[in-house]
């Protein structure tokens, strides 16, 4: 009896340990400011796919002339992916279709973006994609920016 209680209490400590770590990561990625909530689609197909697979909710956080990628759900103190400013170029906008707006945040609009020869997707807010598309355009004299 005294083993299955401390068994349990260990098991809820442990919960409540990884639970604050996770808080913890959020805050430090945030903290330094320009940040935002970014679902990503990665190496999408031609036609959209409204079935709303491969849509990786995360945080995205402005870094110079980057965009560095966090996945919400994990411990990695590093970004997932980093898009550079010079080599995205957007080719089209559209509001999530089917299945998509159940995966995606209520009030998201989808990106579809060039990365160096790879389909991607973002998936954010109005707000949030106003100043992502300002940032883009935005680069310093003679970087070239493709903005649809």
């Amino acid at each position: 009896m005294i083993l299955a209680l401390l068994v349990c209490g260990l098991v809820v400590v442990l919960v409540a340990v990884g639970l604050f770590v996770f808080g913890l990561r959020r805050r430090l990625i945030q903290r330094s400011g320009g940040t935002f909530d970014c679902s990503v689609r990665w190496d999408v197909p031609e036609k959209p796919d409204p079935s709303g697979k491969g849509w990786v909710y995360g945080v995205a956080r402005y870094s110079g002339d980057r965009i560095e990628w966090f996945r919400v759900f994990s411990y990695a103190p590093r970004p997932r992916r980093t898009l550079d400013r010079s080599a995205i170029e957007v080719v089209a906008r559209r509001l999530p279709e089917g299945e998509e707006e159940l995966a995606l945040l209520s009030d998201a609009v989808v990106l579809g973006c060039m990365h160096r020869g790879t389909r991607l997707e973002l998936a954010m807010s109005d707000d949030a994609l106003t100043g992502f598309l300002a940032w883009l355009e935005a680069a310093p004299p003679g970087q070239r920016v493709n903005v649809a």
